[in-house]
């Protein structure tokens, strides 16, 4: 049935669609139900949605009312006219039922399950039973690559001329821990081509994109990364908005939803964004201890797998494993965590002693991946970016080519200290409790929002230290994140 297209200022999150209800009743469509929507064009683009039927007061019997999200996957125009119909039941349902009972899946059904995803053929209960698939049962290599290619498909990809097109992740669950921003400044000021594109946060007080956010924009079009790189040779911006690899986000916002992370999405997940973006040296930061995301043992088995899928697409890449038995750096949220990295790279300032070490190294096994200097002197030369200034030279580069400044940095205006009751040595502070005090007190949506820690594991400390302070922009939320910490003692003394 052909509809006409109309538009409302209406977003959803996700494709779905409004039409009449006469119209409804003639394609056979429930109140709810699911449509395809295809363009009559000489190469049509097609997707499934969701489509609710409303009275004519809204939405006339020849039209169809779109999302914003369905308009610009497929890319349609006001008066547009299109073909809708009734979807029928997906191949890929089959598939799911067949790795839910243990078999191996094909390089030809792993793709038609990702491009269902993405078409939103599958509904979120469907990518759930595909998530809960992979977690139960498992992907071998040769699924774990099909997978990573799929993903890849889906989406957008750059890139670059330059030979040393370098990249980092971190698996993250450690609280502060922003080396990002640091590893960035110091490799794209020795010269090599930094492309970062980063995530926000849905667990953490802050994800990489959120602290940029507190003092530039994150959201940009392919074509002005192109410009951002000419500008920095480098850029820190938001993965989400530029439609890299769509069908990785709508499998982690499901996974979010079911808290698990099965190890074949991660770790296509990580290495569809990194190829994505055009990096051609890549170093993965595995944290591991008992308050982080992953033990020891579990950091190893990713290494192996990390490494394995590397070599298999011919890419310099390098794991590295690093203490997450505690929060790194003092602040914890957005412009708390952006005060420490100011602190570390400029040059008259002192920063976190373990934020700069952690950077250093993680800065000095880029420049020996990429031959910039030999093995074994990789810190040495960013020490010296660093310290010279140089790094905090480009990181302002690159704020500034992003719209940004750095001007006016505070912590929110409401504030409480918490005091050491006792004297002795630190011998906890759980990444996972401090998290959560911070985002009760409004992170991240609040930029200054957060906690500030004074001490770390292995500390000595009297009677009456200050431990804590948490900020936040609203009393209530701090006297909330005041009663949880009560609750959970998020650091222990012995």
């Amino acid at each position: 049935m052909e509809l006409k297209i109309k538009f409302l200022k209406w977003s959803a999150g996700l494709p779905v669609a409004m039409i009449n209800q006469k119209t409804a009743k003639k394609m056979g469509l429930q109140e709810t139900g699911r449509i395809t929507l295809k363009t009559l064009s000489k190469y049509p683009k097609e997707i499934s949605t969701l489509a609710d039927t409303v009275d004519e007061r809204i939405v006339k019997e020849n039209e169809i009312i779109v999302s914003s999200e369905t308009r610009k996957r497929i890319g349609l125009k006001i008066g547009q006219k299109i073909d809708v119909n009734i979807a029928t039941p997906t191949k890929s349902l089959l598939f799911i039922k067949k790795k839910l009972d243990g078999k191996k899946l094909s390089k030809r059904e792993i793709f038609k399950i990702i491009k269902d995803v993405v078409n939103n053929s599958l509904s979120e209960p469907e990518v759930a039973l595909f998530v809960s698939a992979i977690y139960s049962k498992g992907m071998d290599f040769k699924e774990t690559i099909y997978l990573i290619k799929a993903i890849l498909k889906s989406g957008n990809s750059f890139k670059w001329k330059s030979k040393y097109v370098v990249d980092k992740h971190c698996i993250g669950g450690v609280a502060g821990n922003r080396t990002t921003p640091l590893v960035v400044s110091i490799c794209a000021a020795a010269g090599l081509s930094f492309p970062k594109t980063s995530s926000k946060s849905i667990t953490s007080a802050a994800g990489t994109a959120d602290v940029i956010e507190a003092v530039a924009k994150i959201e940009f079009k392919p074509l002005e990364l192109k410009k951002l790189m000419k500008k920095s040779n480098a850029f820190i911006v938001w993965g989400g908005s530029l439609d890299l690899v769509p069908a990785d986000s709508k499998i982690i916002k499901v996974e979010k939803e079911l808290s698990i992370d099965p190890t074949a999405q991660l770790l296509a997940s990580i290495l569809a964004k990194k190829f994505a973006v055009g990096s051609k040296y890549i170093l993965i930061d595995i944290p591991y201890g008992p308050s982080s995301k992953v033990t020891r043992k579990k950091a190893l088995e990713l290494k192996h797998h990390f490494e394995k899928l590397g070599k298999y697409f011919r890419k310099k890449l390098k794991v590295v494993l690093t203490d997450g038995k505690q929060p790194i750096g003092n602040g914890v949220g957005p412009i708390l965590e952006l005060i420490d990295i100011i602190k570390v790279l400029d040059p008259k300032e002192k920063g976190p002693e373990d934020l700069q070490e952690k950077s250093l190294f993680l800065a000095g096994e880029i420049l020996e991946m990429t031959n910039y200097v030999k093995k074994g002197k990789g810190i040495d030369k960013a020490k010296e970016i660093l310290y010279s200034g140089l790094a905090f030279k480009k990181f302002k580069q690159i704020i500034k080519a992003q719209k940004g400044n750095l001007k006016g940095l505070e912590p929110a205006k409401f504030k409480k200290d918490i005091f050491s009751k006792k004297s002795g040595k630190i011998i906890e502070i759980n990444n996972k409790k401090i998290n959560t005090l911070a985002r009760l007190a409004g992170c991240p949506a609040d930029k200054s929002s957060g906690c500030y820690l004074y001490f770390h594991v292995g500390d000595s400390l009297k009677k009456g230290d200050k431990l804590i302070t948490i900020y936040s922009e609203s009393k209530v939320r701090l006297n909330e994140s005041l009663k949880l910490h009560k609750t959970i003692n998020p650091i222990k003394i012995k």
